[in-house]
């Protein structure tokens, strides 16, 4: 039995937009962005010129996404089953939300024991 070709090194970089990540991964851009409809993990973020910015963790699940597909050959459904424990961390809390939480606790502090 082969052993499956080790990932490329991905370089030590804050950002990468979608081209260096198709070249990286070895996948055409189309795929990298219906892989952002498929899969809700993979969020890259936006420039102000709409260009997708791509985290290296962002590149490092692409490229298991990649692997489940292709060289496991799971289904779509099947990678996002394999992947299914991972969720996205929940959203920084707001604003609003801390001072909410901070007039909560002033009020506990205030009253008389």
């Amino acid at each position: 039995m082969a052993t499956p070709p080790l990932p490329p090194e991905i370089p030590d970089k804050f950002y990468f937009k979608i081209g260096e990540v198709g070249a990286l991964t070895g996948l055409p851009t189309y795929v990298l962005r219906f892989w952002e409809t498929e899969f809700k993990q993979i969020r890259p973020k936006r420039a102000s010129s709409g260009q997708r910015l791509y985290r290296k963790k962002d590149v490092a699940l692409i490229l298991e996404i990649k692997h489940l597909l292709y060289d496991r050959k799971f289904t779509i459904q099947g990678a996002k089953q394999s992947l299914g424990g991972r969720q996205l961390p929940p959203p920084p809390p707001t604003l609003a939300e801390i001072r909410e939480e901070l007039k909560a606790i002033r009020k506990l502090l205030e009253k008389p024991l």
